[in-house]
């Protein structure tokens, strides 16, 4: 097994094993087949404005008085102007993989993104499980971003259950 494997199963056993402790109060919706991370009301990155990353250099939580539907999820803004800047260029601001968890993906997995661990690499916003998977995949995130990027296209419309 090469230490970038080793890497990865060490990662996949924690997230595994954070999610057999208990049920987060934002799982992942097994069966949906949305490419986002969403729960089961529509609600996606648990209701924290992904533009916040950006403009204030960290996760905020969004008012619903600031929502915005957008490509299969609603989304909640600090502000209306961070409203107004998502929609000039969501594309800018959207969380990676749909909001699933990075390192996960990089695994051929769909797992719930935390939007407490986060990282910006070259101006995209990618989220992960927890921080020891964070941890993990910052090891070797041009190998795990390549991984991400060649399973996401065949994992994004697939239910999280189906890949198990």
């Amino acid at each position: 097994m090469t230490s970038r494997s080793a890497v990865a199963a060490i990662g996949l056993a924690l997230a595994t094993a954070t999610f057999a402790m208990g049920t987060p109060s934002f799982a992942v919706v097994e069966t949906s087949t949305s490419e986002v991370n969403a729960d089961a009301h529509g609600l996606a990155m648990q209701g924290y404005d992904p533009v916040a990353y950006f403009t204030a250099g960290g996760p905020q939580k969004g008012d619903k008085k600031f929502a915005l539907q957008h490509t299969g999820g609603t989304y909640y803004f600090a502000s209306a102007e961070n409203r107004d800047t998502f929609m000039a260029d969501p594309d800018r601001y959207l969380p990676q993989y749909g909001g699933f968890c990075a390192m996960g993906v990089a695994l051929g997995k769909k797992l719930d993104g935390d939007p407490n661990v986060w990282k910006i690499v070259d101006d995209k916003l990618y989220l992960n499980v927890n921080k020891d998977v964070s941890v993990a995949w910052q090891r070797d995130i041009p190998g795990n971003l390549e991984k991400a990027d060649e399973y996401w296209p065949g994992l994004k419309y697939r239910t999280p259950a189906s890949l198990n």
